[in-house]
């Protein structure tokens, strides 16, 4: 009995972990560069005294799906569609360099030109900086120019775009960061202008996904009604009339 409810219960919370990371996918099926995270199943023994076969099982994620998304036309001059493996460099909100696929920009009532989320947006020196009154445009290679109302052109700085060699690791904050520290910037790497890569989620492919881990909770479900039924046949058997 004892290990039926290790076993129901244990992958009860799992399967629930697992249905949280499916719904955070399908939340962010229209996110500008999203990446799917990934789900895993491991067994880990449970400490203590007592039979060491007892082991809980835990859902793990074990990393994201990073397939591209589908590029999609916007015609708005802000808009970047990273090109391979190339990832856009903002500054977090904890003053930390990061990356990202979403190449929805805007520019600040400061000139600073940041994501929509409102994070700056790296240049080879720093937050690139737009003057007032311009128009921007972002060249194949990055390069950011802003022409002016006299129609004179000016480049203001260039995206630091980075491709990196090992696979990132997604923060809490939804942004990527490398294992080994910051990243230099790829004189190779190009973008996409006026276009945005949509999120690499596939909803029907998610919803099947969220139907079986439900019908698995069930399941889970139905293994402790099981062993609760037969705990109190036990013990009717055992008592003492």
């Amino acid at each position: 009995m004892d290990r039926m409810i290790y076993l129901s219960m244990s992958g009860a919370k799992a399967t629930m972990q697992r249905q949280d990371t499916l719904a955070n996918n399908l939340a962010n099926v229209s996110t500008p560069g999203f990446r799917a995270e990934l789900q895993a199943f491991r067994a880990v023994p449970v400490q203590g005294s007592g039979a060491s076969t007892r082991v809980y099982a835990l859902e793990t994620t074990t990393g994201y799906d990073a397939s591209p998304g589908a590029i999609t036309s916007t015609g708005r001059n802000l808009d970047v569609a990273a090109r391979g493996n190339a990832w856009l460099t903002v500054q977090a909100l904890d003053g930390t360099e990061a990356y990202t696929r979403g190449g929805s920009l805007d520019v600040s009532a400061d000139g600073t030109l940041t994501t929509r989320g409102g994070l700056p947006v790296m240049g080879d020196g720093g937050p690139l900086q737009v003057p007032p009154n311009t128009a921007v445009s972002i060249g194949a290679d990055g390069t950011v120019s802003a022409k002016g109302s006299d129609g004179r052109s000016t480049s203001v700085g260039k995206l630091k775009l980075v491709t990196p060699e090992a696979a990132l690791t997604r923060g809490e904050d939804g942004l990527f960061r490398a294992a080994d520290g910051d990243l230099q910037a790829d004189a190779t790497a190009r973008v996409q202008d006026g276009a945005l890569e949509g999120s690499n989620v596939s909803p029907v492919e998610t919803m099947v996904a969220m139907i079986s881990a439900a019908r698995q909770f069930e399941a889970q479900m139905k293994m402790l009604q099981t062993a609760e039924a037969d705990e109190k046949a036990a013990s009717q058997l055992l008592s003492v009339n």
